[in-house]
């Protein structure tokens, strides 16, 4: 029924309007440069052809995750030690099924057999302990990263 899959390019980015995305996060994945200089670095779930979960992100030698990633794709180096991730998004019915989770897990097993360091994220303070589930470190509210005016917290699997 759900197919997980790893794309060097989106190919049905048009199925990504049906999840009421932000203007932000739309204008992230959408961008024909970020998914041409790191499209590899998304994994998508799909309930038949209605996608309805992805982890999105890129690779750097920046140790911390900074505003300035997401709007400048050219950030990204393929042979970087480490996965920053961007996004973990899931449509709002298909929420608390562990779809995110599963997606998370791949980024994971991929970035430890791509030989990267490890994978860094910010998040809000109520999902510190989710990350943490998946052996991501609080390393704390982060001065990197403030878009929004709000508080995010760096976290980091180092493997």
């Amino acid at each position: 029924m759900y197919g997980c899959s790893r794309m060097s390019l989106m190919t049905r980015t048009m199925n990504l309007l049906s999840m009421s995305l932000s203007p932000t996060i739309w204008q992230r994945i959408t961008t024909n440069l970020a998914l041409s200089l790191y499209g590899n670095h998304f994994w998508l779930l799909y309930d038949g052809d209605r996608l309805i979960s992805f982890v999105d992100g890129f690779v750097t030698d920046d140790a911390d995750l900074t505003d300035e990633m997401y709007e400048n794709a050219a950030m990204h180096n393929e042979s970087g030690a480490w996965q920053m991730i961007f996004g973990v998004n899931t449509l709002p019915a298909y929420r608390q099924h562990g779809y995110a989770g599963k997606l998370l897990q791949k980024a994971i097993a991929d970035a430890k057999e791509q030989g990267r360091k490890g994978l860094v994220l910010t998040c809000k303070n109520r999902l510190v302990h989710y990350y943490a589930k998946f052996g991501f470190e609080d390393e704390g509210v982060t001065d990197k990263s403030t878009h929004g005016n709000v508080s995010w917290h760096q976290m980091r699997l180092t493997f």
